[in-house]
């Protein structure tokens, strides 16, 4: 079982964290004092927002392994469907030729409908290839995540089609700032105004809420809290919930955002947000978030100084390069184990 962890080394973890965090900031900051710093304000910006919406998918990583421990490959490709579902109802609806109220009505449409189909269809997953699995050995359910993703992936091809399709241009790409250097278009503040109050309510939800005490009991000790009344059942079900609805807000917010997508949409995407929950702390909710931040960041600084196609690359040593440093991540905890 593990270690209680004294005053001492709460301490110098807390320290070690704070260092780390400001060390980033600075190296975040100094640029500013540079010439070309409203080109950097702009890679910057570009980062923040896309980061944001790698977070949004990285939490449903992350929530579901802070339960169980299963790290749910096929997260990635249930975004990839809501994505298709998105672009088949904006399809139907006629969105991009309707007019401004009946296309901001369309929009609020996908954003229910979509993660609503997400949710339902992780919690099947959950009930039908999981939960038969709970007390197996974890390779059995890591496996099964894996093949749930190919199944998925399948589904997107037979849905779309082996090419990149065209999603609807609901929203206008012109910069609000005319003609500055940094660029504020609409579709970044339409990625704000809806992934930030998720993870404020998230978080309120995690904190504040008879369902997050539940889920974090069941998180530290899921035999503790079925012994103390919480219905672990309900909780993990529950936690599939949220984590494929939020992939299904994700999946609208990048067809508004990058207006393409495809079947391999998923891999891609959801190995970017995987990364992000590795690098902030796998099972850690904020850290998720300051991981899909890192990657929005340094994959934006990296094409727009490097090149992009070095983007990627950077990314992954980066990780790497911290991972030697903090294994747990940025802001996870090691925790030791008594023989």
């Amino acid at each position: 079982m593990p270690q209680v962890e004294t005053a001492p080394q709460r301490r110098h973890r807390l320290s070690s964290r704070t260092l780390l965090l400001a060390a980033v900031a600075a190296c975040l900051l100094f640029p500013l004092v540079l010439p070309g710093r409203l080109a950097y304000v702009n890679y910057c910006w570009i980062g923040l927002t896309f980061g944001g919406l790698v977070a949004l998918i990285a939490l449903g990583y992350t929530m579901v392994y802070g339960i169980i421990g299963l790290i749910n490959f096929a997260h990635g490709d249930l975004f990839m469907l809501g994505a298709f579902l998105a672009w088949t109802i904006a399809g139907w609806l006629d969105l991009e030729s309707a007019g401004a109220l009946p296309m901001l009505g369309g929009i609020a449409l996908l954003l229910v409908v979509v993660p609503a189909f997400c949710a339902c269809l992780n919690w099947s997953v959950d009930r039908l290839v999981y939960k038969p699995l709970r007390n197996a050995p974890k390779l059995a359910p890591l496996v099964s995540a894996i093949g749930v993703s190919f199944i998925f992936m399948n589904i997107g091809e037979f849905w779309g089609g082996p090419a990149d399709l065209s999603f609807p241009k609901l929203i206008p790409d012109r910069n609000l700032l005319g003609d500055s250097q940094v660029e504020i278009t609409a579709k970044d503040l339409m990625l704000v105004v809806v992934v930030v109050p998720i993870m404020v309510g998230l978080t309120i939800l995690v904190k504040r809420t008879q369902l997050g005490r539940a889920m974090r009991a069941t998180s530290q000790n899921p035999v503790a809290a079925r012994l103390m009344g919480v219905d672990v059942d309900r909780v993990i079900g529950a936690t599939f919930l949220i984590g494929g609805a939020l992939g299904g807000v994700a999946s609208v917010v990048y067809g508004l955002y990058i207006n393409t997508i495809g079947f391999q949409m998923g891999y891609q995407n959801g190995l970017y947000a995987f990364t992000a929950a590795v690098l902030g702390g796998i099972g850690n909710i904020p850290g998720a978030v300051l991981g899909g931040l890192v990657i929005g960041l340094v994959r934006s600084l990296g094409s727009g100084y490097i090149g992009e196609k070095w983007s990627d690359a950077l990314i992954f040593g980066i990780l790497i390069l911290i991972l030697v440093f903090r294994p747990a991540g940025l802001l996870g905890e090691r925790t030791q184990e008594k023989v």
